[in-house]
């Protein structure tokens, strides 16, 4: 018994050391690993259908004007706009996926991270994925889809009509105009001789201390946004005289069956203002940091940290709006959008820009209502303000 013993021991012996010099295949979750090398399982391309059960399709594309921005909370741009058609006609979602380069699409389409990339695509890249759809500047620029989904690109092919960019383009040129707001255009001052800006004079006054503002700084704010029509809304869902957002007004505790009130809206306008002022404590000049908030309350606040890297990486004072408005004017050029320190792409910046600027000439014109003998609308002649008035906005003349 004992020499069987001994003997299983050598034959248990002899075996691990003619498997020692052999590395065994192992299987995991995650893929089979062989020598030590993890090999990931090829991701299979949905089917229509099961794009459908998920409720979902999923786009990846790059920033930039004719692909895919944010717009005052608003997706926009051609190629969105037409995937969004798209993922209506199947009865699905849409979900984006931006990406910083055409090489991190393809991977992460074909790794099966995404259903489509919806941009263009030059012929080169027929190798590696199905060109498909869309195609706006010539044939030689489609859409991409797995190489094996043929089912889904010939969905797309089937979709696609070159009338529908033409389509696209003339509503999305209508969201951009003054004419997607709708609103009753009342005067910028009520009374002159009475020094009366505006019917809410009194909800501006009440409200403004919260931001620390001057509550004439928050009218001529609010004669940009509305011009002190308090049922305007504009094609983005912005409502009532601030133009407060649905999410910004959920996010501020203000319910859509007030949004339309005068004081309500105000309140919260008031409440968002003072919450932009905290992201923007780093800013010390006050007048600078008011120019800073009312650029983020416009175009956002990611968009103006964008710019302000900008101007950092560029040699300007990123805590000067001057040196900041020039990246945010820039942050429409591919140079600077594609920057690896711009984390949110591109932007709509002139209409940022010039908003900031009409705000400050007409707080400007505002200020003098206070001393209504010696206030001119339209002439930009304030009245005199002690140097501590003019730079502690918080504070009353």
């Amino acid at each position: 018994m004992q020499h069987i013993f001994h003997l299983l021991l050598i034959l248990l012996a002899s075996t691990i050391i003619s498997c020692s010099g052999q590395k065994k295949e192992e299987l995991t979750p995650w893929g089979t690993s062989i020598n030590g090398d993890t090999i990931l399982p090829q991701a299979d391309a949905l089917s229509i259908s099961e794009i459908q059960n998920n409720g979902e399709l999923i786009m990846l594309t790059m920033s930039g004007p004719k692909t895919y921005y944010d717009y005052h909370g608003k997706n926009l741009g051609l190629h969105y706009l037409l995937c969004e058609q798209f993922a209506q006609k199947i009865g699905v979602s849409l979900r984006v996926e931006v990406c910083k380069d055409t090489m991190e699409m393809i991977r992460r389409l074909t790794d099966g991270e995404a259903d489509i990339i919806a941009y263009p695509l030059p012929s080169s890249f027929a190798k590696e994925v199905r060109l498909c759809g869309v195609s706006t500047d010539s044939l030689k620029y489609k859409w991409g889809v797995n190489k094996d989904n043929e089912e889904l690109a010939e969905k797309l092919n089937q979709w696609f009509q070159p009338q529908m960019v033409k389509q696209i383009e003339q509503e999305e040129n209508f969201l951009l105009s003054a004419r997607s707001v709708v609103r009753h255009v009342y005067s910028p001052m009520l009374n002159r001789a009475k020094g009366t800006i505006s019917l809410y004079d009194q909800y501006f006054m009440q409200y403004a201390p919260l931001a620390r503002w001057d509550w004439r700084l928050m009218a001529a704010q609010c004669y940009q946004e509305s011009t002190f029509d308090p049922k305007a809304h504009s094609w983005a869902g912005a409502r009532g005289l601030m133009q407060i957002m649905p999410e910004t007004a959920k996010h501020l505790g203000l319910p859509m069956g007030n949004i339309f009130d005068p004081e309500s809206n105000i309140a919260a306008s008031a409440k968002y203002l003072a919450e932009l002022n905290q992201h923007f404590k780093d800013v010390q000049h006050p007048i600078e940091k008011c120019k800073y908030v009312l650029a983020s309350y416009n175009g956002g606040a990611f968009h103006i940290r964008d710019a302000m890297a900008l101007a950092r990486k560029y040699g300007k004072n990123p805590y000067r709006w001057a040196d900041v408005a020039e990246y945010v004017l820039k942050l429409r050029s591919p140079q600077f959008y594609n920057d690896p320190i711009v984390k949110h792409g591109y932007m709509r910046g002139n209409e940022t820009v010039e908003y900031v600027d009409r705000i400050m000439v007409r707080w400007e014109q505002y200020r003098g209502v206070a001393h209504p003998g010696s206030f001119k609308f339209g002439n930009q002649v304030p009245h005199k303000a002690s140097h501590r008035n003019r730079f502690n906005i918080g504070f009353k003349d």
